[in-house]
Parts: C-alpha cells; sequence; structure tokens
C-alpha cells in the first residue's frame, strides 16, 4: 500500500453510509465532528463527499458542498496519515471540485495547507478562532426560549441573512438533529437570533450563533450553556467579530485552534457581524 501511486487511486462520490470513516479521520486529527453531523451534511448536497480508494480501501476524503447556483464550500479534506506524501489528496481535490463547477468556492483552511489553498486560487477573507474551555454556570434569560418546529421559516429566512448563501435541507436537518439544542431570540415581533449546541466527539460543541447584536449573543449562549454547566464546549468565531472574541473570552474559554475562511471569488453579501459563532468549518 505504502507505494502506490495516484494512478492506483479511485476516486468516487461518498455515501452516509462511508461517513463513519471520514468522521473517524476527522476525530483523529483533533477537529472533533458532530455525533450526528453526517446526515444533515448529506442532506444538503448528497452527491458532495468523496473518497479515493486504493484496491477498494479508503485512504482520501474530501467534501465539496454545493449551494445554489452560486456557492460551494470544501471541507472533509483528509489522507489517511500513513499513505500522505504520495500525491492521493491532490489526486483527490482535483476530481472532488469539479463538482463545483463555476460556484464560488468557499473552505476553513487549517494553518499548514493555507500556502497550498492560494496556489489553487483561494484568497483569504478572515481568521476563525475555535474557544475551548468549561461551559459557566448559567440560566436561559428571558427572551430565549427553545426552538419548535413553528420557528423553522422564521429560522430559515434569518439564517439565509447570516451566511452566502440559503440552505434549508440542511437546517432541516441540523436543527433536529439528535441531542442537538435549538435556541431562538425574539424582541417581541421578529426572530433577532438563534443558536445550536450538539455533541461532538470530545465536547459540546455551539454553533452556529446567529444574532442582531452583541446582547442578543450573549443570553442565546447562556441559554445554549444553561444545561451543560461543568462541561467542555467549543465555538468557533470569526475573528472580525470582535463583541464574539469577546463573548468568548468573557466566558472564560480560551483560543486552541485558527483556521482562514479562504474563497476563489465574491460571495453573495451576508450580515458577517451577526456571526458570532461559525455551524461548521466542515460546510461554513
Amino acid at each position: 500500500m505504502t507505494s502506490a501511486t495516484p494512478h492506483d487511486l479511485v476516486v468516487t462520490q461518498a455515501t452516509l453510509t462511508d461517513w463513519p470513516v471520514i468522521a473517524g479521520w476527522a476525530a483523529a486529527e483533533g477537529w472533533n465532528p458532530g455525533l450526528s453531523d453526517g446526515p444533515a451534511f448529506f442532506a444538503q448536497d448528497p452527491e458532495g463527499f468523496f473518497l479515493g480508494r486504493i484496491d477498494g480501501e479508503p485512504v482520501s476524503a474530501i467534501s465539496v458542498v454545493n449551494y445554489g447556483a452560486y456557492y460551494a464550500f470544501l471541507g472533509c479534506y483528509l489522507v489517511r496519515p500513513d499513505l500522505r506524501g504520495h500525491g492521493h489528496g491532490l489526486t483527490t481535490w482535483k476530481t472532488a471540485l469539479a463538482h463545483a463547477g463555476d460556484r464560488t468556492v468557499g473552505l476553513d483552511g487549517v494553518v499548514a495547507q493555507q500556502d497550498n489553498y492560494r496556489q489553487s486560487g483561494f484568497e483569504l477573507a478572515y481568521r476563525t478562532i475555535r474557544f475551548t474551555g468549561t461551559a459557566p454556570q448559567s440560566e436561559t434569560p428571558a427572551g430565549v426560549r427553545p426552538a419548535n418546529l413553528a420557528d423553522l421559516a422564521a429560522i430559515t429566512a434569518y439564517d439565509s441573512a447570516c451566511y452566502p448563501a440559503d440552505r434549508p435541507r440542511f437546517l432541516a436537518e441540523w436543527l433536529t438533529g439528535p441531542g442537538h439544542r435549538v435556541f431562538v431570540r425574539h424582541d417581541g415581533a421578529r426572530l433577532t437570533g438563534y443558536g445550536v449546541l450538539r455533541p461532538g466527539r470530545d465536547t459540546l460543541r455551539i454553533g452556529p450563533l446567529f444574532a442582531d447584536t452583541a446582547d442578543d449573543a450573549r443570553v442565546l449562549f447562556a441559554a445554549l450553556t444553561a444545561d451543560a454547566a461543568g462541561r467542555e464546549i467549543a465555538i468557533d468565531v470569526p475573528e472580525p467579530n470582535t463583541a464574539g472574541v469577546a463573548l468568548a473570552e468573557q466566558a472564560g474559554l480560551r483560543a486552541s485552534f485558527e483556521t482562514a475562511r479562504m474563497y476563489t471569488g465574491p460571495v453573495r453579501p451576508y450580515a458577517q457581524d451577526r456571526v458570532f459563532g461559525v455551524t461548521t468549518l466542515e460546510l461554513g
């Protein structure tokens, strides 16, 4: 196996039954995937996941998930550690990227790969910082409540204002996944934010945390962590959102990991100041 070349690699679309392999590799890299991410990921674009195999055995993975006609997101770029350095990753990359067609492609790149991404036409938009630590003691504040099915349309519309593309199929699964807790914030007339907490391999994960203001984000954060006091949590905060960074730091969380949001071209304008926590680094 170790002498195999890219010519021996066969890259095909992955299915949801292949997800445990991809998630296992991601967990080994310390990415802490959510326990039930797979169904939501594949709901958005079931043809957007790829595995490279040699003699039928998985050795590489990547996702290029399409959101509508103009935007795609690349993630889950992995090669089995014992087979790195043989060109399998690049072959898998080139095969999968064709799935995006002419769409602008985004990704959250780890520091070690950012120069390689620039060579492939990706340009830096901003840094994202992962904050981790022990959830503080809190109570669910007034004006925040658990979401229900009647909130789906309002959440979907709010989400579209905070993301470069519409993603109703993804949200329908993300908001109802096993163990996912969803809270919404209202001002009495309209939604002013929502957030999701989900179980991960190592820690609880917050994402997204979208809110009109820092105060909206603060009370949503408190609601999401109210039943998690003493447990480890993680949230990925875009560095330009200084209020989001301050929220994480004030909660006693520490910066533990960073990525770079990069794009191959322009994206639809969205309310970046409302993004206090990224949904997931794998799909944006």
